[in-house]
C-alpha cells in the first residue's frame, strides 16, 4: 500500500486558474475522468493538448497537470481517511485469513500424503516426526537394496532433527531448503517411491513448522535483544509465516515498551512527560522502521497492521498522560502544565512522521478536552480577580506596579521608558497581566484548534470587564450583586471617569491584540512541525480589533448618555433644556443681552473640562480624546433634534416661537458649531444635526407669518458673538460691550 496514505498533508490544492482551456469551471471528478479511461495514451494527449500551444500556454498546462496531480492525492487521501476504520478492520480480517490458510494448506499437504499412501496399499507411511523416524528406519530396512536416495533421505531426516534439537537456525533453514531442492529432483528423476516422497515432503513441513514455533518462541523470550528479534523475525518471514511474524515483531516491540514505563512510573522524575513521550515515540519509530526494513514489499496488510498498532499505542500513552498530568492539571486550571505537556508531546509526535505514521489527530482527541478545561479555567479565573479588584479599585492611572513582564509591550531599549509602559488603573493591570500570562502559556492551541476558542474567551473576558467599568458610572443602576456585596467601586469625579476609558482603550488597541498575536509566534518546534501561519493573517487582528472597539464604544456611549442625562436633566427629573428658554424672550420689555444660553455655556466649560482630562490622559492618543469630545457633544444636540416634547411646543405650542427666540436659538446652535469646530471635534454628523435645528426653528417662525430673513441678522453676526463668548469663557479677553451697541455680552455670562 502507498505510504502516503497515512501521512498528513503538507501543502494546500493551489487553484488552476481561470483559462477555460483548462476547464477550471469543472468538479474533480469530472478532471480527472478522461486519465481514469483504460484506453488513455499519455502521449497522445499531450500531443493533443501541445499541439498548438506556445511556450507560455505550455507551462501552464504543466501547471495545471501537477495541481491535479495534487488535487487528487488529496481526494485520495480523504477518501482512506473516510472509510478508514472499515479499511483497517478488512485488512486485519485479511491478514489473519492469511495466517489461516497457511495453516490449512500445511494440514492438508500432511493430509494428501497419508491418503495417498493408504490408497496406492504400499507400506504404511506415517507422518514422519520426532518419534517416528525409527519407523522410516525399519522400512527401509526391509528393503534389500536401499538406493542413493533413500540412504541420503535416512541422514537428511536424522541431520534436520539434530539441528532443531540443538535450534542451529540458520543451518536448519538451509537445510530444508536443501530438502525442497532434492524434493524437486526426486520428483523430477522419480528416485523414489511415492510413498518414501510423500513421507519426505510431510516431514520437510512438519519441521519447518516446528522451526517457526521455535522462532517465534525466541522473539516472546523477554531476554532476547532486539537485533535478535529482528533477525528471528526475519528467519520466520522467510519460513513463509509472514503474518505471524510481523504481529509477533510489533509484539515484542509492545513489551519492551511496556517494561520500560513501568520502570519510569516507578522512579517519576522530574522530566517525565518528556521522558514518556521520547520512549514511547522513539519505540514507535524503531517498530515501525523495522516493519519497513523487512516488509516494505511486501502486502498491505503489514503496513495496515502497523498503523493499527501505532495508533493503538499512541492512545494507550495519552490515557497514562491523561491519568498522570493532564486530568489533575486541568480541573486545577494549570493551562501551563497541559499546554507545556501537549507541546513536547506534538513535537516528538511529529518527528515521527518522517516514517509515514501521522499520529497527531490521535493525540489531539485525548488532549483537547483537558486543554479546553484549562483554558475555560483560566478565563473565569481572570474574571474573578478583575472583579475582585474592580470592587476596590480607586480609578486612578499609574504605572504596573511591577515589571512589564506581562505589560504586553516590547522592553524599551532606546526610548522614553515612560512612554511604552502602560498607565491602567489596579484592576486593568491585573486583567491586562492575567491574560498577557494567559496567551503566553497556550502555545499549542492552534494545533489543538483551540485558538479560535482562546480568543473568544477574551472577547468575553474583556466584555465582562466594560460591563464592570459601565456599572462604576455614577448613574449606573447595578451596584450591588445579590447577596449585597459591592461589586465594582463608582467614579465619582470626571477623571476617575474618563480613566475607565483610558483602561479600555488602551487594552482594546493596543495591549489585548498583542497578546493575541502570541498565538501565533508560540514556539512549536523546528518548521517541520509547523502547521499554521507565521503570524495571526491581517484580516483576523482586523476583526478581532473591530469586535473589541464595539465593547469600547458600548463603554463611551454610557460615559457620553449619562453626562448629557446629567446636563440635560436636573435631579428631580425634569428638562432644563426645554422650549421656554426661547419662546419667553419674546415677551420681555428689556432689550436683550446676545450671549450664549446659560445652558450651552455649561455645555461649552464641561466639553473644556472634559478636553484637558482627556488630553493629559490620552497623551499620544489624541484621536481618543477627540471622538469623546465628539460623541459627547453629538448625545445633547441629538437629543434636542429629536425630542418631540421641546418642539411640540416650538411649532404647535400655544406661545409660538418668536424672533428674539429664533435668533437666540441660531446664535446657541452657531455657538456650539464654533466651539467644536476650534477644538476639532465637530463632526459631519453633529454639522448636520444642527443645520437641521435652525432650518426647523425657521420653519416654525415662518409658519406664523413672519419673515426669517429680516428677523436675523447676517451669519459674520453669530459667528463674532460666539468667538467673543468663547474669549470671555476661557478668560482669554474681558468686554465691556461690543461694537454697534445692539448687544452687550455681559449679564448673562456664568462661569
Amino acid at each position: 500500500m502507498d505510504q502516503s496514505l497515512f501521512t498528513t498533508p503538507r501543502g494546500s490544492l493551489s487553484s488552476i486558474g481561470d483559462s477555460g482551456e483548462l476547464e477550471a469551471n469543472l468538479t474533480l471528478s469530472e478532471r480527472l475522468k478522461v486519465f481514469k479511461s483504460s484506453s488513455f495514451d499519455p502521449n497522445a494527449y499531450v500531443a493533443s493538448k501541445s499541439r498548438s500551444m506556445n511556450e507560455k500556454e505550455i507551462r501552464h498546462l504543466c501547471a495545471y497537470l501537477v495541481d491535479l496531480k495534487k488535487a487528487s492525492a488529496e481526494e485520495m487521501r480523504k477518501s482512506v481517511l473516510a472509510n478508514y476504520s472499515a479499511f483497517i478492520r478488512t485488512s486485519k480480517e485479511i491478514s489473519d485469513l492469511e495466517g489461516e490458510l497457511l495453516s490449512m494448506r500445511n494440514l492438508l499437504s500432511t493430509q494428501a500424503a497419508l491418503v495417498h499412501g493408504l490408497a496406492e496399499g504400499c507400506e504404511l507411511t506415517p507422518m514422519i516426526s520426532g518419534d517416528e523416524d525409527p519407523d522410516m528406519d525399519d522400512i527401509l530396512d526391509e528393503k534389500t537394496d536401499i538406493s542413493k536416495t533413500e540412504k541420503w533421505l535416512i541422514g537428511y531426516l536424522e541431520t534436520l532433527e539434530v539441528l532443531l534439537a540443538e535450534k542451529r537456525v540458520d543451518e536448519a533453514m538451509a537445510a530444508l531448503d536443501e530438502g525442497e531442492k532434492m524434493s524437486k529432483e526426486i520428483s523430477e528423476g522419480k528416485t523414489l517411491s511415492p510413498s518414501l516422497y510423500r513421507a519426505l515432503q510431510a516431514a520437510i513441513d512438519e519441521h519447518r513448522q516446528k522451526l517457526a514455533d521455535q522462532l517465534a518462541e525466541t522473539i516472546c523470550q523477554p531476554s532476547t535483544r532486539s537485533a535478535e528479534i529482528r533477525s528471528t523475525a526475519l528467519a520466520l518471514k522467510n519460513l513463509g509465516d509472514g503474518p505471524r511474524a510481523h504481529t509477533l515483531l510489533l509484539h515484542s516491540h509492545q513489551e519492551t515498551l511496556q517494561r520500560s514505563i513501568k520502570s519510569l512510573q516507578t522512579s517519576r522524575t522530574g522530566a517525565f512527560t518528556a521522558t514518556l513521550s521520547q520512549l514511547v515515540f522513539s519505540t514507535i519509530s524503531q517498530a515501525a522502521s523495522d516493519s519497513l526494513s523487512m516488509f516494505a514489499e511486501e502486502e498491505p496488510a503489514y503496513t495496515s497492521e502497523l498503523v493499527t498498532w501505532a495508533v493503538t499505542q499512541a492512545e494507550q500513552f495519552s490515557v497514562l498522560l491523561k491519568k498522570c498530568i493532564l486530568a489533575s492539571s486541568a480541573a486545577a486550571g494549570g493551562l501551563r502544565v497541559a499546554s507545556e505537556c501537549v507541546h513536547v508531546c506534538m513535537s516528538h509526535c511529529y518527528l515521527l512522521e518522517a516514517t509515514g505514521l501521522a499520529l497527531s489527530p490521535v493525540l489531539l482527541k485525548y488532549f483537547k478536552p483537558f486543554v479546553e478545561q484549562a483554558l475555560k479555567t483560566n478565563l473565569k479565573r481572570i474574571e474573578q480577580s478583575t472583579s475582585a479588584l474592580a470592587a476596590a479599585d480607586d480609578w486612578f492611572l499609574a504605572y504596573a506596579p511591577t515589571s512589564n513582564r506581562h505589560s504586553g509591550l516590547p522592553p524599551p531599549s532606546h526610548i522614553n521608558l515612560g512612554s511604552f509602559q502602560p498607565k491602567l488603573s489596579r484592576s486593568a493591570h491585573k486583567f491586562n497581566s492575567m491574560v498577557q500570562e494567559l496567551f503566553e502559556d497556550v502555545g499549542p492551541l492552534e494545533i489543538l484548534q483551540l485558538d479560535v476558542l482562546a480568543v473568544e474567551g477574551l472577547l468575553q473576558g474583556f466584555n465582562f470587564y466594560v460591563n464592570l467599568l459601565i456599572n462604576a458610572l455614577p448613574g449606573s443602576v447595578v451596584t450591588e450583586n445579590l447577596e449585597g456585596h459591592k461589586i465594582v467601586k463608582i467614579a465619582e469625579t470626571e477623571a476617575q471617569q474618563i480613566a475607565l476609558l483610558a483602561n479600555a482603550i488602551l487594552l482594546a488597541d493596543e495591549l489585548l491584540p498583542r497578546a493575541v498575536v502570541k498565538l501565533s509566534h508560540s514556539s512549536k518546534g523546528d518548521d517541520s512541525q509547523k502547521r499554521g501561519s507565521d503570524k495571526q493573517r491581517p484580516p483576523e487582528q482586523r476583526e478581532l480589533k473591530k469586535r473589541l472597539q464595539r465593547e469600547v464604544d458600548h463603554l463611551r456611549d454610557s460615559f457620553c448618555r449619562q453626562h448629557a442625562l446629567e446636563f440635560i436633566f436636573t435631579e428631580d427629573g425634569e428638562a432644563r433644556l426645554n422650549a421656554l428658554i426661547y419662546l419667553v424672550l419674546d415677551g420681555r420689555e428689556d432689550q436683550p443681552e446676545w450671549f450664549p444660553s446659560p445652558i450651552f455655556q455649561e455645555l461649552f466649560a464641561k466639553l473644556t473640562e472634559v478636553a484637558g482630562i482627556a488630553a493629559d490622559v490620552f497623551v499620544g492618543r489624541e484621536r481618543f480624546a477627540t471622538v469623546l469630545l465628539m460623541r459627547l457633544t453629538e448625545t445633547v444636540v441629538l437629543w434636542l433634534s429629536d425630542d418631540q416634547a421641546f418642539w411640540e411646543e416650538i411649532e404647535t405650542g400655544a406661545t409660538p416661537l418668536g424672533p428674539v427666540g429664533l435668533q437666540q436659538l441660531y446664535l446657541d446652535m452657531q455657538f456650539v458649531m464654533i466651539f467644536s469646530s476650534q477644538g476639532r471635534y465637530l463632526s459631519r454628523h453633529l454639522h448636520q444635526a444642527i443645520k437641521n435645528i435652525i432650518a426647523r426653528a425657521i420653519e416654525a417662525v415662518a409658519a406664523t407669518g413672519l419673515d426669517p430673513n429680516s428677523i436675523l441678522p447676517e451669519d459674520e453676526w453669530f459667528v463674532e458673538v460666539s468667538e467673543i463668548a468663547i474669549k470671555m469663557l476661557t478668560g482669554r479677553a474681558a468686554f465691556d460691550s461690543v461694537e454697534g451697541g445692539d448687544y452687550s455680552p455681559t449679564s448673562s455670562v456664568q462661569t
